[in-house]
């Protein structure tokens, strides 16, 4: 079975959080942006991007598509937490993205946990 991404809650909030970690970026200070900026926007990006791409494969095959989202997501959490201690983002904006994305790898599990 074939899914329609855009349809998808688990790609919608992963959209989201790719946005949101965009607006982040734009407080970081320049001299980041070729380092934690650029790797905090590519595996925020990754997170739907992977979702998309799976979902146009066999259920099988989407299950390894979810995997490499859920694994980018847990690496989007620990660069958000070094750039916590770096202050590059305070504790209420850490919080508040740390929650959407704790949401997404629940919701992701459980639609992936359908999958088999």
């Amino acid at each position: 079975m074939r899914h329609n991404y855009k349809n998808l809650k688990i790609w919608q909030i992963g959209i989201e959080i790719a946005n949101d970690v965009s607006d982040l970026l734009l407080e970081f200070p320049k001299h980041e942006r070729f380092d934690l900026s650029s790797q905090l926007s590519r595996c925020s990006v990754s997170i739907p991007s992977n979702i998309a791409e799976g979902s146009s494969r066999t259920d099988k095959s989407f299950s390894h598509f979810i995997d490499i989202s859920l694994g980018s997501s847990f690496e989007l959490i620990t660069q958000l937490l070094v750039a916590k201690h770096r202050k590059y983002i305070n504790e209420e904006k850490f919080n508040k993205i740390e929650t959407k994305i704790e949401e997404f790898q629940r919701m992701t599990m459980g639609f992936q946990n359908g999958l088999k």
